[in-house]
């Protein structure tokens, strides 16, 4: 957590500096210019203290709500547009000061000997609204995902951190703009209103996504830190595991598209870049399927190529690359092709290797597998994500990354490229790999059933401990509703006699499950009555889930997708952890 509040006042003082700031520089020189000697140090407290408010507290309500996402940005439209009528008109800007100078005398905070604080304050606090939308895509994910998430002090601590670290370059920026405006302080109306009327403007172009546009533009032209100051700090390694920390939110599912740019399109024959030195595999456990079940190590495979995959074997989108991987090592071990997976657990039962060796041979994985239980080699790589696959050459270097399902015939030719470059015969004929994608169509993203990280559910706030939900009506759609007695931990539910509705959009549905001590059942009902046999998942027959080992179940399997409702009745003692969707 003190690396977050760090990186958010970094990031604070650096969105400061960046374009995005545009839209308060005039309001804040233009108040910053008049006044008390302490009337800028006023603008600068009130704006952190109400950037933190605007990124916290509403956020939380607009979520509560379910208000739409850039409520927030309209807002600060609004407010940026009135601040500039008011200032394009003196009689009106006067009245308006005034009065706050009445509202700051009433709570017992009028200015003091002239100095300007208070007053300053007050219009620092409605800057805050309008400077909320220039946090950083990082910082504004931190508290707006963790809006359906219980509150915590550190998610205030970090919002406040990016707020004082704003306002501390901002102050320094008033300081110098009183410097710079003093000479034409006998033309300060015409001053305030030429401020005034670049603040409507500024609201115009924001009303039309102009200054959206405009940072586009520049990012193409600009080097990437003098459009986001802050870019390297948000990428590091350490900040990116934090921040996934605070937001709560799972690295499952996410496919190349949506992660830091891939390398850039190649020829067939062209080089692949190089892009460092592969770490060594660090702070592993047990390993499986290698001599003696004794740990390699990357140095004892050079000469060979190696292809790294960072997997759990809860992870569907990790299933779903697992018939790839085992069908190129048939294909191309024979030719130098060694494939480690690293079993990355996030379940505490994903720690156990006796889990992991049954999840092996249930698919039928026959090359290497480390236990990373600690996450040492995960952290060695700076990786987020399940799956994460590296392609390291016959000297130890990564040649090619890639995050999340999908380019199977692309990351084929790589390691055709690479057995190739280090000198070994590989034939015509592909591996022939298929296997199940995930189908289109899916509206329905996933959740977890503990609660520190649920997400739609429509029973009041989730908190650990026994709870009875009663009856609740059905949920909305891509919504959850829990029903009866359950027992809520931070990272699964148990039932106690409750059942657990959802309303999908989706084609598969898949839920991790777990019954310690013994087999229990799970009663499947779709739309209301027991699901049909042609749609019942694989690991559902005669309408029922019969749970033993903790793993991932699949419950639907429908031509194609749907929105349907799933009722799910489990037997006392059944636990669950996390719903995805295919």
């Amino acid at each position: 957590m003190a690396l977050l509040i760090l990186f958010g006042f970094v990031a604070g003082a650096g969105t400061a500096l960046s374009p995005c700031v545009l839209p308060v520089l005039p309001i804040a020189l233009s108040a910053g210019a008049t006044g008390g000697r302490r009337r800028p140090l006023g603008i600068v407290v009130g704006l952190a203290v109400s950037f933190t408010f605007a990124t916290v507290a509403l956020v939380y309500v607009i979520s509560a709500l379910g208000l739409p996402d850039d409520l927030l940005r309209k807002l600060a439209i609004a407010v940026l547009l009135v601040f500039g009528i008011t200032l394009m008109v003196p009689a009106l800007a006067a009245r308006v000061e005034a009065w706050l100078s009445r509202l700051a005398s009433r709570a017992g905070v009028a200015d003091r000997g002239g100095d300007g604080f208070w007053s300053g304050a007050a219009v620092g606090a409605s800057l805050g609204l309008v400077y909320a939308p220039c946090a950083g895509p990082i910082l504004a994910g931190v508290i707006t995902v963790s809006a359906s998430q219980t509150f915590t002090a550190g998610r205030l601590a970090v919002a406040l951190s990016y707020g004082i670290g704003s306002a501390v370059v901002l102050y320094l920026l008033m300081l110098g703009g009183r410097r710079l405006v003093a000479p034409l302080a006998r033309r300060g109306n015409a001053l305030q209103m030429a401020m005034g009327a670049v603040m409507v403007v500024v609201a115009l172009a924001m009303f039309g996504d102009y200054d959206v546009k405009f940072q586009n533009r520049i990012a193409s032209d600009l080097p990437g830190f003098l459009v986001n100051p802050t870019e390297g700090i948000e990428d590091s390694a350490s900040a990116r595991t934090a921040l996934v920390d605070v937001r709560g939110e799972s690295p499952h599912g996410v496919t190349a598209a949506a992660q830091a740019p891939q390398q850039a399109s190649r020829g067939r024959h062209s080089d692949l870049p190089v892009l460092g030195t592969a770490p060594e595999f660090a702070g592993t456990q047990q390993w499986f399927n290698t001599p003696g079940n004794r740990p390699l190590t990357l140095r004892s495979l050079r000469g060979r190529v190696v292809l790294v995959d960072f997997w759990t074997y809860s992870c569907i989108n990790c299933l779903r690359t697992l018939p790839y991987l085992t069908a190129w090592d048939r294909t191309y071990r024979k030719d130098g092709l060694t494939i480690v997976g690293v079993h990355t657990p996030e379940f505490p039962f994903e720690k156990d290797a006796g889990n992991v060796a049954e999840a092996i041979e249930r698919n039928e994985i026959a090359y290497p597998v480390a236990q990373d239980n600690d996450l040492a080699t995960w952290s060695a790589y700076g990786t987020q994500y399940w799956p994460s696959e590296y392609f390291i050459d016959a000297n130890g270097e990564v040649r090619y990354a890639h995050f999340g399902e999908g380019e199977y015939d692309e990351k084929e030719q790589v390691i055709r490229e690479l057995l190739a470059e280090a000198g070994r015969e590989v034939g015509r004929g592909r591996s022939g790999a298929s296997g199940i994608a995930a189908s289109s169509g899916v509206t329905t993203p996933e959740t977890y059933l503990g609660a520190e990280r649920a997400e739609r559910f429509i029973n009041p706030a989730l908190s650990p401990g026994s709870h009875d939900f009663g009856d609740p009506p059905a949920p909305p759609r891509d919504n959850f509703a829990y029903r009866g007695h359950w027992r809520i931990a931070l990272q699964s539910a148990t039932a106690e006699g409750g059942s657990l509705q959802l309303a999908f959009g989706a084609r598969r549905v898949y839920l991790v499950l777990g019954s310690p001590g013994r087999s229990r059942r799970v009663r499947v009902l779709l739309d209301g009555r027991p699901i049909p046999a042609r749609f019942a998942g694989s690991d559902v027959s005669g309408g029922v889930a019969d749970v033993s080992a903790q793993r991932l179940y699949e419950l639907v399997d429908l031509p194609k997708a749907g929105n349907h409702l799933l009722q799910l009745e489990p037997e006392a003692g059944v636990t669950g952890y996390a719903f995805t969707f295919g």
